[in-house]
């Protein structure tokens, strides 16, 4: 018997039967962690495909680069928004691609994988990230909250009778939970993210330099100087696009100020849930939250000051994650290796295929 199950082991092995892969699927990012290997893909969620033919050229990195470079026959669309699918067919494309990387395109590849969701995706749009995965291959499908696997993934021990804080700012959406025993105290997700940041940046150049700019200039913007607080922030940057009144390629300079004003929307817009979670939270909890303070996660969180606005709004200390960015994902490896023990704290749905 003993044989039997050594035999069964290597032949799970051979075909990748028996691998557990951690997904976090985002709007801007999709990051992939394989169990004993770490994270192994890191690519932006981004698909280039023909408009005619659906015939799809390039997707992560190399899509990325053609965002509003493409001629007219090419279109390079990001398959999700807001934290779920909005493009079924490119979103399985995506998976497929990324899990055939994994599986050194091996015939019989079928892992068990856990997907990240927002803690505000409702019961259809989470059925279809687990049919996504399905078809892209997995054997067995989990799907666990944003804020659990990001706390997983800053180390907190989510059984613990102990009041946590999280602040998840992600591409699409931010999610702010309070974790206690496993579970999800009081929640709020806010279909407000990084994306939203880059939005208003080139809505403030439109209308205050009458000047139109591409998403990727202002993410750059964003990256550079960008600030939520911008007492604590000096710079400039030169910023080109098309000048609205000639036509014409256009050079600006933009400040760090600047950028806060153009931000200033949805960055208040994530302080004030936060604070509303803040005001539902359980007095005993809240008292634990202010001993160990929030802790911030995600890319959005990466925004220059956003740790010091927040701390300051909510007279709380909050610290941001040492990597904010693969919290996630690492939390949801985590979750799913040890998932005997946690599987009465993980919000699961199962599909064999």
């Amino acid at each position: 018997m003993a044989s039997l199950a050594i035999i069964g082991k290597g032949v799970g092995a051979l075909f990748g039967l028996d691998m557990d892969i951690a997904i976090d699927l985002g709007t801007a990012s999709v990051l992939v962690y394989v169990k004993g290997k770490g994270i192994v893909i890191r690519e932006p969620s981004v698909v280039a495909i023909e408009r005619d033919k659906k015939r799809i050229l390039a997707i992560g990195e190399e899509a990325r680069r053609m965002l509003g470079r493409t001629p007219g026959n090419v279109v390079a669309l990001r398959p999700l928004r807001e934290g779920v699918i909005a493009d079924y067919e490119l979103t399985e494309a995506m998976l497929k691609h990324f899990l055939a990387q994994v599986s050194n395109r091996r015939r019989f590849f079928r892992p068990r994988v856990m997907v990240c969701v927002p803690s505000g995706v409702t019961s259809v749009e989470k059925r279809a990230v687990i049919e996504a995965c399905g078809q892209a291959g997995a054997r067995e499908t989990f799907v666990i909250e944003e804020p659990l696997a990001a706390a997983l993934g800053v180390g907190i021990d989510i059984t613990e009778p102990s009041g946590s804080m999280l602040v998840d700012i992600g591409g699409g959406t931010t999610d702010v939970a309070v974790l206690s025993l496993g579970g999800i105290v009081v929640s709020e997700s806010l279909r407000v993210g990084g994306d939203r940041f880059d939005e208003a940046l080139m809505r403030y150049v439109k209308r205050e330099h009458n000047m139109l700019i591409g998403e990727r200039t202002a993410e750059e913007l964003k990256i550079e100087i960008g600030t939520a607080c911008p007492d604590e922030r000096d710079g400039e940057m030169d910023v080109r696009g098309r000048d609205l009144v000639t036509g014409l390629p256009k050079t600006i300079t933009v400040t760090a100020r600047e950028t806060f004003l153009g931000m200033s929307e949805p960055i208040m817009a994530i302080v004030d849930v936060v604070k509303h979670v803040l005001e539902r939270t359980p007095p005993e909890l809240a008292a634990d939250i202010a001993d160990k303070g929030i802790v911030m996660t995600g890319g959005g969180a990466k925004l220059h000051g956003f740790d010091t606005l927040l701390a300051r709004a909510t007279n709380t200390p909050t610290h941001l994650a040492e990597d904010p960015l693969t919290c996630v994902v690492l939390g949801a490896g985590r979750a799913l290796e040890n998932y005997e023990t946690l599987q009465d704290h993980v919000v699961v749905l199962k599909k064999v295929m």
